[in-house]
């Protein structure tokens, strides 16, 4: 085999990682982002080339050739920012502990010294790897030389570099002078970019030959190219790596200087506690110790804590025997919590049947129940009537507390075996949730982030892929030990997680009072499911796709050709190769991008981008509803029913699946439709109950501005209030197009939209926009003042809260990435305002549904989308829900604005709005 020389340009990726990934901490507090992001990388190459030499170049502090030949050498780069130097001597100690050599020369850049040792392995006979983020790089590849970048996957021979420049390896030099260096502060030439460059070079060959030729290249470009003339051998030896530099190691072999040293395990071990890598620990079979919490909104609230300690011994037991199944519903009728888990035959809840039933009362301790075990040689097993027959009045006794993770999903699995699950005490799902709403909630996440335990997988016992088998066929031995664990680890989970929330008032209140009751709600109007019009829907299909065809004419006669309207790359053919339309935005590699934001962008002056939108929109209908819907009806139900998930979204708010049913459109006729297609059965009607404003109700109540409040307290159009204002004229004054534009503003600045933002979205100027901006804030100067104060305690406290006090975490509000940062700070403006219209509805929600069965009405609640109730009610009850519904949904909350809730019926979902 030939040997290989990795080279890893450290400069390079050291900004790299410390600007990609989030802002994390060690247990103490300390930055550990570039720490981790350098190391993940390096031990992803060990993997990757186990007999390879190695090294890790650095920059060396001080000036190099390039400073004496251009003082203006990366002159506008700004000092590497504090976090990241104080990571700088734990990377380099940690790669040492690694057994990676490092090299550092003074008075030679790291790119010199990579191309200098490039050059001296294919004298030595090796073939060189080198890792970098850096295109400049691409200049040393050739034979023997390939570039690999394990940030984005991407790796570049020569064939490489040609596909992605559309020149060779040996142009890239001329290239790049060509269009300057902007992160070096190499300027190229005046408007030259890429695509003019591979023009220039196609069909001139060199740099030099362009510059012979610069008389021959017409319009502004040539003037510039000219003018640059003095310039360019000066910007291409800027940019030229050297490969000769003497670098003091002129008699030592590259197997000499770089082979792979012993890595100092017991050093590593430290290094991984001190910075807290847990998951790095437990592959070196250690677990980090107790150590002080992260500092506030950094890490996990049990980074670094083993919040309990795991049983001395687990005991889990078979229940195969009448006898032993007694002995066991006698220890959870007397246990004050029992952790309740199922295996099934399916994930879909309607659908799922009983496989087996755990149950654990104390740490270490559980059973498996197994009943429906199907496999050759499977041992006699419990009837599962006759298991149910047994525990039906447990299961069904609100007196015995039960906990579980996703109890949702138990209580449709014994529904559909004909019990009702009550008594759900807690779930470790939402305490999960209500504790980190931004981490996963899975159990195996849970696990090791609270308990740091590793629990066995799913797939680990039935497979993945084609070859996966069900639970039913699992062996009982292995099914008794993954079940059993997992009702294990649920109650350890809540053991762990329940005390913090219990001691804190707001949290208790989110997880009681709101998260708890919710999910029940949730399960029956899952469980009621929502009946559709199959027949309309396919009428619609049918003239969806009638549609569709018509646009694709128009399209093709906008092209003026015929092209795939769903293939991208020939779309970005047609509009920005033969239309010459402008490029709006690249994609990662570097090819113009067709997306919806770009599409949009484009449609305000060019007619073909509008027929695709208007392309793309139907077919998302007609895929997306108007033919899926009718297969997702339930043939026992002949309902569709939706899947609401709690524990999604930051903010609170619920997320359906299968169907989406909170993303239908309606904002186009063809989107409206759509609701027309669900009905209420004969005898009944739809009704809608849906929030007013409601995100402008709680900016009024947390900003506590005067102006705000006054204008809903009065019921006044905040609106025409806000336009009044903006534009100095009288509310009966105001134009529909003012109101517009005021509505827009109002919204916009809840979500945290910049005057840049505010100007694209109602295509005025910036200076406009900003002057709108300052009005709004003259007008209602306490959200100015709610904004700022809420920027300021999401960067003291790493999250924000709603009315009631949910934590919206916001893990990027410090992070050196400004991008990343200033998102989390449009977040922070709007989190708190969509988190507590999550936490209303969700209030309304319990109202509702504990109103309609203390009257004992047959009227149900079918669907929730974000601000709006829906309900299928039958002709006679209808006006006493009219009624009452307003009324439940005004005092879930007391604001200092009032809440208003509008309610309309009909026979269709549409109709009711």
């Amino acid at each position: 085999m030939k040997k290989i020389l990795l080279l890893v340009d450290g400069s390079s990726f050291l900004y790299r990682a410390y600007y990609a990934l989030p802002d994390l901490r060690s247990p103490t507090g300390e930055p550990t982002g570039a720490i981790y992001g350098i190391l993940n990388m390096l031990r992803r190459l060990d993997r990757d080339y186990p007999g390879a030499y190695l090294t890790c170049v650095f920059d060396a502090k001080g000036k190099t050739f390039r400073d004496e030949l251009y003082p203006e050498y990366k002159a506008n780069r700004t000092s590497m920012p504090d976090d990241l130097v104080s990571q700088v001597a734990p990377i380099h100690d940690a790669i040492s502990l690694l057994g990676w050599p490092i090299l550092s020369v003074e008075g030679i850049e790291a790119d010199d010294v990579i191309g200098t040792l490039a050059k001296k392995a294919r004298n030595e006979g090796f073939e060189t790897i080198i890792a970098t983020a850096d295109k400049d790089m691409a200049q040393l590849v050739g034979d023997g030389v390939t570039l690999v970048n394990t940030m984005s996957n991407e790796t570049l021979d020569r064939e490489g570099v040609v596909e992605k420049f559309g020149i060779p390896p040996e142009s890239i030099i001329d290239y790049l002078s060509l269009i300057g260096d902007t992160s070096d502060n190499i300027p190229g030439v005046a408007k030259v970019g890429p695509k003019t460059a591979l023009k220039w070079l196609t069909q001139y060959g060199t740099l030099d030959n362009i510059l012979t030729h610069a008389n021959d290249i017409k319009g502004n470009v040539g003037e510039n190219l000219r003018q640059s003339a003095d310039w360019l051998p000066r910007a291409r030896e800027l940019i030229t790596i050297r490969t000769n530099c003497d670098l003091g190691t002129t008699g030592d072999s590259i197997e000499t200087l770089f082979a792979r040293k012993p890595a100092d395990t017991d050093g590593l071990k430290k290094r991984f506690e001190q910075y807290g890598f847990k998951a790095w620990l437990r592959e070196m079979g250690q677990v980090a110790p107790a150590q002080p919490s992260p500092a506030i909104g950094q890490g996990s609230l049990f980074a670094g804590v083993q919040t309990r300690p795991a049983p001395a011994n687990t005991r889990y037991e078979t229940v195969l025997t009448e006898a032993a199944l007694d002995t066991w519903l006698a220890r959870i009728t007397a246990a004050d919590l029992t952790a309740l888990d199922t295996e099934t035959t399916s994930l879909d809840p309607m659908e799922a049947q009983l496989v087996g039933i755990s149950l654990c009362v104390e740490p270490g301790y559980a059973a498996y129940i197994p009943v429906a075990h199907d496999y050759p040689g499977a041992p006699e097993q419990l009837a599962r009537d006759l298991v149910l027959g047994k525990l039906k009045d447990w299961l069904q006794n609100q007196q015995h507390k039960k906990v579980g993770q996703n109890m949702k999903y138990d209580s449709h699995v014994f529904a559909n075996q004909g019990v009702r699950l009550e008594g759900i005490a807690h779930d470790t799902l939402l305490q999960s949730y209500v504790l980190e709403s931004h981490r996963r909630h899975d159990m195996a996440s849970q696990a090791l982030r609270v308990l740091d335990r590793k629990v066995t997988g799913y797939e680990e016992i039935c497979g993945k892929g084609a070859s996966q088998i069900g639970f039913a066929e699992v062996d009982i031995a292995t099914a008794t030990d993954y079940a059993a664990e997992d009702a294990d680890i649920t109650l350890q989970l809540h053991e762990a997680m329940w005390p913090l929330i219990r001691d804190d008032e707001k949290l208790a209140f989110i997880y009681q009072d709101i998260e708890l009751p919710t999910e029940v709600v949730l399960q029956k109007i899952e469980r009621q499911g929502v009946l559709i019009d199959a027949r309309l829907l396919a009428d619609q299909s049918e003239e969806l796709g009638e549609k569709m065809e018509v646009l694709q004419e128009k399209a093709y006669e906008a092209a003026e050709q015929p092209f795939n309207l769903n293939s991208p790359k020939q779309l970005g053919e047609i509009l920005f190769d033969k239309l010459q339309l402008p490029v709006v935005k690249k994609t990662p590699s570097g090819t113009p991008s067709t997306n919806e934001e770009v599409l949009q962008k484009l449609a305000e002056d060019y007619p073909l981008p509008k027929i695709i939108l208007d392309y793309r929109g139907m077919a998302k209908l007609k895929s997306t509803y108007t033919d899926k819907l009718p297969r997702m009806v339930n043939p026992a139900t002949h309902r569709v029913h939706t899947n609401f998930a709690q524990a999604v979204a930051v903010t609170g708010r619920l997320a359906s699946s299968d169907p989406n049913l909170q993303n239908i459109p309606i904002r186009t006729a063809e989107g409206r439709r759509i609701r027309e297609a669900f009905i209420a059965p004969p005898g009944s009607k739809i009704v809608s109950a849906d929030y007013s404003q409601i995100e402008l109700r709680i900016m009024a109540h947390m900003s506590e501005d005067p102006g705000l409040i006054r204008a809903f307290a009065n019921g006044e159009d905040i609106h025409r209030a806000t336009a009044s204002e903006i534009f100095d004229v009288t509310p009966l004054e105001v134009s529909g197009e003012q109101r517009r534009h005021a509505k827009v503003i109002n919204f916009g600045l809840i979500y945290g939209m910049s005057a840049f933002g505010l100007a694209g979205n109602l295509g005025i100027s910036r200076h406009a926009a900003q002057d709108y901006i300052e009005r709004y804030f003259h007008r209602y100067p306490g959200v100015a003042r709610y904004m700022e104060n809420i920027r300021q305690q999401a960067r003291e406290n790493g999250y924000v809260e709603t009315v009631f006090g949910r934590r919206l975490w916001l893990p990027e509000i410090n992070s050196p990435n400004g991008p990343r940062r200033q998102a989390a700070e449009r977040a922070a403006i709007n989190a708190p305002m969509q988190g507590t219209a999550a936490d209303i509805i969700k209030l309304s929600m319990i109202a509702v549904q504990d109103w309609l069965e203390k009257e004992k009405l047959t009227s149900n609640l079918i669907l929730q989308v974000h601000d709006e109730l829906v309900l299928e009610v039958p002709q006679s009850e209808l006006e006493l829900v009219r009624q009452h519904l307003p009324e439940l949904m005004s005092q879930v909350a007391q604001l200092k604005v009032p809440l208003i809730a509008e309610v309309g019926a009909g026979n269709n979902w549409d109709e009711a709005h």
